[in-house]
């Protein structure tokens, strides 16, 4: 198991979309109803699929009896246009997904109503999430569900290999040794994505990572950077390491599901894709190996917005806070595997599913993602950089991170 601490929020079925653009119709100007009597309350959401859907229904249906409020589910077609638009034409919906990679750029924005200081007990949630979701130092919205990183292994391939248990790798060299022995015929050892979000956490685990603590200072063009990005290039290199495109698959879990890959690395959306896609390919967790500096991991989350301009806040608030309640999360973790963000919940939901454990996204080595306002662009820059790194300097992709993600921190500072 991870090295926990007194954080074991969690978060599955993460739905890591982004917010950006809303259609019109979520609010009544002539319905205003800010405080006392029946309100009408819209939730967006960027559904993984109807069990999601189905679940938040369920969820919102329980806040209605309680609270004598209407509420409307609205799962976006297209997240980003459709929350944009509607925070830009001043007619938002009340409740929303919001993903950690636009949070900055909303909460500067002031689309974001900062409410943290009204959800009881906080702390519950991992800290590297409440970082991630807070701006000038006030938690704005609290995490829906969380999820770290795990190596997935098909038991099936690990033990044609000769593997056993054992032999679950706990260091680079370990992960280097096990892939080279399932890396025969048509099955590769190892298969991820191309993404930083994937490929990060060796960062983490070299000792190194994108910027400081405080996202006040690029922290990308360092040795121990270097030296996670070189792991991967030499696994790159040898055959037993490849991206999912390069075994003609759409994505990680595609290629480990059709047994192209014996292991991969995802979080717990992963889960899903098994179960919807792949239902009689097995598999088993494990934690990250660790690497020179021990253990490293990412965690991902997406939060709930309540809009500044929204006609209900009070409402929405109130809305927010039954929805992560440990009860109402331990419950949308059973309704479609998302793993509750909540320590208290989240102890509760791997006390039924232990083999789900090493998702955590609490514990040692756990970093959260990279929330500057602009820095999304970068990224996306790094990532095409990411993809060619087989054949290109590792130096020369993060001097070209630390160049471009300078100027980001600088105005975000200001």
């Amino acid at each position: 198991m991870k090295n926990r601490t007194p954080l074991v929020a969690l978060a599955g079925g993460l739905s890591l979309l982004v917010a950006t653009g809303c259609s019109s119709g979520f609010g009544d100007d002539d319905n205003e109803q800010d405080t006392g009597g029946k309100q009408e309350l819209t939730v967006l959401i960027a559904s993984s699929g109807a069990a999601e859907t189905s679940a938040v229904e369920k969820a919102v249906a329980g806040y209605e009896k309680s609270s004598g409020n209407d509420v409307r589910v609205q799962a976006a077609k297209d997240m980003n246009q459709q929350l944009g638009q509607a925070l830009a034409g001043g007619n938002p919906p009340d409740v929303f997904y919001v993903a950690s990679d636009q949070f900055a750029n909303y909460a500067s924005g002031g689309s974001l109503f900062p409410y943290g200081d009204k959800v009881e007990n906080v702390e519950d949630f991992p800290e590297a999430l409440r970082q991630s979701f807070s701006y000038d130092g006030d938690l704005t919205c609290v995490p829906k569900d969380a999820s770290s990183l795990a190596l997935a292994v098909n038991p099936k391939l690990w033990k044609a290999a000769g593997l056993a248990e054992a032999d679950y790798p706990t260091s680079w060299a370990e992960l280097e040794s096990v892939a080279k022995r399932l890396t025969r015929g048509d099955v590769t050892g190892l298969v991820t994505s191309e993404e930083y979000q994937r490929l990060g956490a060796f960062m983490k685990q070299a000792g190194g990572w994108i910027t400081d603590v405080e996202q006040t200072e690029m922290t990308a063009d360092s040795p121990e950077n270097a030296e996670a990005l070189g792991f991967v290039k030499s696994g790159l290199q040898d055959g037993w390491w490849k991206y999912a495109k390069d075994v003609d698959a759409l994505n990680a879990g595609e290629a480990f599901g059709q047994g192209k890959a014996a292991m991969t690395i995802e979080g717990s959306w992963f889960a899903g894709q098994m179960e919807h896609d792949y239902p009689d390919t097995d598999y088993r967790l494990v934690e990250l190996p660790g690497g020179p500096a021990g253990s490293g991991d990412l965690a991902f989350s997406t939060c709930w917005g309540v809009a500044q301009d929204g006609k209900h806040r009070a409402a929405a608030v109130d809305l927010v806070r039954h929805l992560t309640a440990p009860e109402q999360q331990a419950a949308m973790g059973e309704g479609f595997g998302a793993i509750p963000a909540r320590e208290s919940a989240a102890e509760t939901y791997f006390g039924d599913h232990p083999d789900r454990e090493p998702w955590t996204p609490a514990g040692e080595g756990m970093q959260g993602p990279v929330t500057v306002q602009g820095m999304d662009k970068v990224l996306a820059q790094l990532n095409s950089e990411l993809l060619g790194l087989k054949g290109a300097d590792p130096a020369a992709i993060l001097a070209d991170l630390q160049r471009n993600g300078e100027p980001v921190i600088e105005e975000s500072t200001k």
